[in-house]
């Protein structure tokens, strides 16, 4: 992702912080994957070097490792550069020995050995160096002076370093990226703002984050908005030096440093934080002394307002916490109470079916009870109907009888008369249809008192009907019983039999009973409850 053509027209445009915070979010995310990448192009060019068969090809693979581990590891870059001083020397080759003399010096200053480093600068024959190899004299003599000058913050170093960046100036090409940068660099630092920033910007659009020098020229305009107290141009172009840097594993850089102090100025001191920590973790991992003085001096500010923070969101925490225990506590009563009620209403609603059940089962016995009464009140009409007609029935033959009798006793038919008055067939005819009317009508009332009553009896005692025989003398008595005539003088007057014969029948079906004799009578009166 590149930024170096968003909002470079102007200082007055605001700058897209969002965008580059998440990919330096992201960036950072994926460091150890770009290390990984670094380290597996160190152990190729290192397998190469293990398979060199000449010295030339040892010395160009030795010093490739150098140029790799420059700002990743200074250490390593000092070990490969002092194998190849080594193999100068053995080859008595003056261009080789100056060309390793002078990456010697320039790694011992960033190492902080500023002594070893003078020394080797002051032995080399400045007169007898190639063109190449001047420039990077007079680079090596800058650096070394900017180094010295920062661990020692003693501004005349500072002043020769600018000195010998002019002498570098003087031997690069007008075109070269070199020249360009050391001229936007001169103007920087001599106060040519305006200048330096034009030219680093026409610089930036030039290199993408595969070119490291990118990392530099992001780094020089975050300056100048530095000097101008702009800290979203600061996090700006501090963030996009800090995405060069990392996906191209620079640990050299003094970028994420910057990055931190612009967060912390910011007052994001989470950001602040992340920075500072892979500031401090770069510089001692490619041990570049200046680098971890300057990092040192400011860790334990940010570090401090971090720790404070913490301490700030643990107390927040805590209370929140204890908030939400209480609710918690609270939460969990009013769980058990629900809880509890709800246990409640179950029991409630299990008893409320149970009532509406037996509700349910009451109003379908009220049902059947109405409908029985309705029945029994049909039935109640319909016999009262028959009473009638019967009782109607005899007043007329009683009364066709005293005509009758009338007209022979006009006529003087004594004799016909008392015949007629001497003869049972009358009477006898009578009584079988008053029999007969009642066995049609407890029949009706008591369907199943046949079947019922014969239960009562042991099997082989059982009444058997003849045809056409809707009652028997015995049935009709225990009939009588049922309907709650149970005194046997009033059973004999109905049914016309003697009291010694009711008393016998009762006596004799008693004998035939199958279970209890003394709750028979009441097992007759039982006959018939349920229909009813």
């Amino acid at each position: 992702m590149c930024y170096s053509h968003a909002f470079s027209q102007g200082n007055n445009q605001k700058f897209p912080l969002d965008s580059i915070e998440r990919e330096l979010n992201k960036t950072l995310s994926r460091k150890t994957a770009y290390d990984s990448e670094k380290v597996g192009k160190l152990n190729q060019l290192k397998l190469r070097l293990k398979q060199a068969k000449t010295d030339s090809e040892r010395y160009e693979l030795q010093k490739a490792l150098f140029h790799a581990y420059q700002s990743y590891q200074i250490d390593s870059a000092i070990r490969y550069v002092s194998a190849n001083e080594q193999l100068a020397n053995s080859l008595k080759n003056p261009k080789l020995q100056y060309e390793s003399s002078i990456q010697l010096a320039g790694l011992y200053s960033y190492a902080g050995r500023f002594i070893e480093a003078n020394d080797i600068l002051k032995a080399i024959p400045r007169a007898t160096l190639s063109a190449d190899q001047l420039s990077n004299y007079f680079r090596t003599y800058s650096d070394f002076y900017s180094h010295y000058g920062q661990s020692t913050n003693f501004h005349e170093y500072f002043y020769h370093s600018g000195r010998y960046r002019d002498s570098l100036v003087t031997t690069l090409h007008q075109d070269s990226y070199e020249y360009r940068l050391s001229a936007a660099t001169k103007n920087l630092f001599g106060n040519d703002e305006e200048t330096a920033e034009k030219q680093l910007k026409e610089l930036l659009t030039e290199l993408d984050e595969t070119n490291r020098e990118r990392a530099v020229v992001a780094y020089l305009i975050g300056l100048i908005y530095k000097q101008r107290n702009d800290l979203d141009g600061q996090i700006y172009y501090f963030g996009l030096s800090a995405l060069t840097d990392i996906k191209n594993s620079i640990r050299d850089n003094a970028s994420l440093q910057s990055l931190a102090l612009a967060y912390f100025e910011k007052d994001n001191i989470d950001m602040a934080y992340i920075f500072i920590q892979k500031a401090m973790e770069d510089a001692i991992f490619c041990n570049v002394r200046f680098r971890t003085v300057e990092n040192s001096s400011f860790y334990p500010i940010i570090n401090s307002a971090f720790q404070e923070k913490e301490t700030q969101r643990k107390n927040e925490l805590k209370t929140l916490l204890y908030i939400i225990s209480v609710l918690s506590i609270l939460l969990f009563v009013v769980f058990v109470i629900v809880y509890l009620q709800m246990k409640r209403l179950k029991v409630v609603r299990k008893d409320l079916k149970k009532v509406n059940e037996e509700l349910f089962s009451l109003n379908e016995q009220l049902l059947g009870t109405n409908r029985d009464l309705q029945e029994a009140n049909h039935l109640k009409e319909e016999y009262m109907a028959q009473f009638f007609e019967i009782c109607s029935s005899y007043i007329d033959k009683l009364d066709s009888s005293r005509k009758g009798m009338l007209k022979k006793l006009s006529n003087k038919q004594y004799e016909e008369i008392s015949k007629e008055l001497k003869s049972p067939n009358f009477i006898k005819g009578e009584l079988e249809d008053l029999y007969h009317n009642f066995d049609i009508i407890f029949l009706n009332l008591y369907p199943t008192f046949i079947q019922d009553f014969n239960k009562l009896l042991k099997e082989d005692e059982r009444i058997v009907l003849k045809q056409d025989e809707l009652l028997n003398s015995e049935l009709r008595i225990f009939a009588l019983i049922r309907l709650g005539i149970s005194d046997s003088t009033k059973i004999a007057r109905f049914l016309r039999y003697s009291l010694r014969t009711v008393y016998n029948y009762r006596v004799k079906v008693r004998n035939k009973v199958e279970g209890s004799k003394e709750d028979f009578e009441e097992s007759i009166k039982s006959i018939g409850n349920l229909n009813l």
